[in-house]
């Protein structure tokens, strides 16, 4: 409610909106009888082939087969090791387990993304992948994670969930090493769920279409024990479209963190997202950084009574849950950049479907829940790697 008792519009943390064109993809797609694995989903590997900027997308069911699938193709098992990041959605480690790999979790540079030099820090005989993850849109410091895997012959897997469309040196993500995407609802481009993989290696593209298939090279043809990680032609027809527009939608989430960015930049207390020179932000989320010691409960629930509704990816560092506290695979080390970003996270609205009035909304209710905490007596820094 707004302070005259008149009803605000209220500012989701995402949102989704599908047209004609999407409507129009499924009703051809249940028109044709081919539902599953069929053409649509061969158009949809195409787009995301291009997206990549690789030779080959393979599509599954969802990103966190993907990462599975992946990691799978690069020959992870039982006894290895892969390092990534402690800040992170629980997909990421919830791979590295389910392939029976040991997670080794390396700390964080002030971008919020794996530090290349805490994770070749960690690396021992049994690392067999290093796995950055894109986090909000922000591609890993790419090149210096490649030239790592050259020097320690490891596999590189981008969990690329969250950057659909960024770029690094040039580079598109899912195109480093082999790349994990996700189209669950609230990414930048959604088919509900589903999931691809971006490689330019042939082989590992045709192992993970035979996995996915339950094995099968061809029919009946079992080759290896597979899975079912198919995608539907109906899935595929949400995404087709988006994908095509990707650019646009892109464009749009930049606009937006560039206002929400001069909105803010009256709040010294506030740490906002930077991006390094030489990447292109996809701006899944737009993160910011409160004042150390804030209280982020508060501040959530003062712009909720706006109707401004925040975010927080993620409150804990991942492996800082009852399901793998104490798990064998999982090997906690000091990450206190990490640890300083978990605590002081909040990603504001930054979708397109936003105007610069919605935009000057969010800006005025974060400074308002932030004017109404408690004094510091110290101005707030940004945690540094």
């Amino acid at each position: 409610m707004s302070e005259n008792g008149a009803s605000l519009k209220p500012i989701h943390i995402s949102h989704v909106s599908f047209g004609s064109e999407e409507e129009a993809m499924v009703l051809a797609v249940l028109r044709s009888g081919h539902i599953a694995q069929g053409p649509m989903v061969e158009r949809f590997e195409g787009l995301c082939a291009a997206m990549a900027g690789t030779r080959y997308a393979v599509a599954v069911a969802n990103g966190t087969v993907a990462l599975e699938a992946a990691l799978e193709a690069c020959g992870a098992g039982p006894g290895d090791e892969v390092i990534t990041s402690p800040f992170t959605f629980a997909a990421t480690l919830n791979a590295i387990l389910r392939c029976g790999a040991v997670a080794r979790f390396a700390d964080v540079a002030a971008d919020c993304t794996l530090d290349p030099a805490s994770a070749e820090s960690l690396i021992t005989p049994k690392t067999v992948a290093v796995m950055p993850v894109h986090l909000y849109g922000l591609m890993a410091a790419m090149p210096a994670f490649e030239a790592m895997a050259r020097r320690h012959s490891l596999a590189l897997v981008e969990d690329a969930a969250q950057a659909h469309g960024a770029t690094c040196e040039g580079r598109r993500a899912g195109s480093c090493g082999i790349g994990a995407f996700s189209f669950y609802a609230t990414k930048n481009v959604t088919s509900g769920e589903g999931g691809c993989v971006t490689t330019d290696d042939a082989a590992k593209a045709d192992l993970i279409r035979v996995l996915r298939n339950q094995g099968m090279r061809a029919r009946y043809e079992y080759v290896m024990i597979g899975q079912n990680w198919r995608m539907t032609d109906i899935t595929a027809a949400l995404a087709v479209p988006q994908l095509r527009r990707l650019d646009e939608l892109l464009a749009a989430r930049r606009r937006n963190a560039a206002v929400l960015t001069r909105l803010l930049a009256d709040m010294p207390e506030l740490v906002t997202p930077v991006t390094p020179p030489g990447r292109e932000h996809a701006w899944h989320q737009y993160t910011v950084l409160l004042p150390d010691g804030a209280d982020r409960a508060a501040v959530l629930d003062a712009m909720a009574r706006r109707e401004v509704h925040c975010g927080v990816y993620y409150p804990a560092l991942v492996w800082d849950h009852d399901a793998y506290r104490h798990h064998p695979g999982v090997v906690a080390g000091e990450t206190p950049v990490a640890a300083a970003m978990a605590s002081r996270c909040l990603s504001l609205p930054v979708h397109p479907a936003l105007t610069d009035s919605d935009l000057e909304r969010v800006a005025a209710a974060l400074r308002e829940a932030l004017h109404a905490q408690p004094r510091r007596t110290q101005p707030a820094n940004a945690p540094t790697a």
